[in-house]
């Protein structure tokens, strides 16, 4: 969430960044309940003190032999009216709390401008765009009739927008996520960490999953959600915690599946494994210092696009605009990896930076250095890759006219060394 000095000191700030969004929010409320929240907070503590006062004064009165009647009437007075803004406090503070959590975070000054995908701004494209000399086939074509993908069976067994991995389809899949991580962690200086798949109310609020996002969400009987990202658990690492300053930036890597209603998807990429209710991604996770947002974060991109890269892969990098920018974060970069089949470009991986705006949420702090005030972490993440919509892509990219496909070479020592997805034998 975003610092409440900014509502009071800075009001205009955040009026500007709801426009940039093109977000409805009601800011001038927001304002008028921190006002009277701090004009409460100032009343409560006069009323106790005045209280505590009073009480001294009848116990002085009472050891003189004097009359204390009269004080003792002052202080129920003043208990009364204590305690009837404690409780418009309470109930003023509880509505300035959800309203701060319906609070998105703010742009930084050089992210584009714009209402939706349309004004995202294409930073720049790697790779050509392959040829063919026949008309290319959807991923999902080729899945099935290469035996590779089940979308009919897993369908049975869970329902609409689930697939299933079979045989070479499998092992692709886990070539991929050993790859990104091994790369990660080798060669990017990344930690590996395999957390819960499962968040309790607390984390999913940390991430700003919570309160806006429920409808996405998969709840358990018993409270837990199953995660949409592990930028869920791994943000929530630290929760609580008071970091070292000399520890600082760290670094985490992590292998999860991941679990999405979709809710407002409807209508959009509903064949194949772009839009399904469950996935797979190795995601990148950094906490670092104020101030090494922007560089970190540069850095966590080339990371993604390195895996892209190997697998020789057409891709673009595109930066969001306001108006298409997810809740939270502050600046957000897609990379694209383009789709033949489909003609489009799809997102593979979307890196953001969020400032202290999650850290405020899980409470995240470090210290600069020894006896120095404690100052809020800035965190940031990005998927290094989503495994099935690269899957997706390489089954389109590497696809041959015999309807076989061919293994990216990176990959090959992961899959005992296949070469090339042949059709299943008759």
């Amino acid at each position: 969430m975003l610092d409440r000095r900014l509502i009071r000191e800075e009001p205009e700030k955040v009026r500007q960044a709801l426009e940039k969004r093109g977000y409805d929010f009601d800011l001038d409320a927001l304002i008028e309940l921190e006002a009277r929240r701090r004009e409460l907070l100032v009343a409560v503590e006069n009323r106790r003190a005045e209280k505590n006062s009073i009480s001294e004064q009848i116990a002085q009165t009472m050891r003189e032999g004097g009359d204390a009647e009269p004080l003792r009437k002052r202080s129920s007075q003043i208990g009364v009216e204590l305690q009837a803004h404690e409780q418009e406090l309470e109930e003023v503070q509880s509505r300035f709390d959800q309203m701060m959590l319906d609070l998105p975070n703010i742009p930084l000054d050089e992210v584009p401008v714009g209402t939706s995908e349309e004004d995202n701004v294409v930073m720049y494209q790697v790779g050509e765009l392959r040829q063919f000399d026949f008309t290319p086939r959807p991923h999902w074509e080729i899945g099935q009739d290469l035996g590779i993908l089940d979308f009919e069976g897993a369908t049975r067994m869970a329902g609409a927008r689930f697939v299933t991995d079979v045989g070479a389809g499998a092992t692709l899949e886990r070539a991929l996520f050993n790859f990104m991580l091994d790369t990660h962690t080798r060669k990017h200086g990344y930690t590996e960490v395999f957390p819960p798949f499962l968040g309790n109310k607390r984390s999913l609020y940390g991430t700003a999953n919570l309160p806006k996002f429920e409808e996405d969400l998969f709840k358990t009987t018993d409270g837990y959600y199953l995660i949409p990202t592990a930028e869920v658990p791994l943000t929530n690492m630290h929760q609580d915690e008071i970091l070292d300053g000399d520890d600082l930036p760290l670094y985490y890597t992590a292998y999860t599946a991941c679990f999405r209603r979709e809710a407002g998807a409807a209508g959009k990429e509903t064949r194949g494994l772009i839009r399904v209710h469950q996935f797979h991604k190795v995601e990148l996770m950094k906490f670092v210092k104020p101030g090494q947002g922007s560089d970190e974060l540069e850095k966590l991109v080339k990371n993604a696009e390195t895996i892209i890269q190997a697998l020789e892969l057409p891709y673009r990098r595109t930066h969001l605009c306001t108006g298409d920018m997810g809740f939270q974060p502050q600046q957000t970069f897609d990379l694209e990896a383009y789709f033949p089949a489909m003609d489009r470009w799809l997102e593979l991986s979307s890196c953001s930076q969020y400032g202290d705006f999650q850290a405020r949420r899980c409470n995240t702090r470090y210290r600069p250095a020894p006896g120095a005030k404690l100052e809020f972490v800035h965190t940031m993440n990005g998927s290094g890759l989503a495994c099935g919509r690269t899957m997706a892509a390489i089954l389109e990219n590497y696809q041959q006219e015999n309807g076989t496909v061919v293994i990216p070479e990176v990959l090959r020592p992961y899959m005992g060394g296949m070469a090339e997805i042949l059709p299943p034998m008759p």
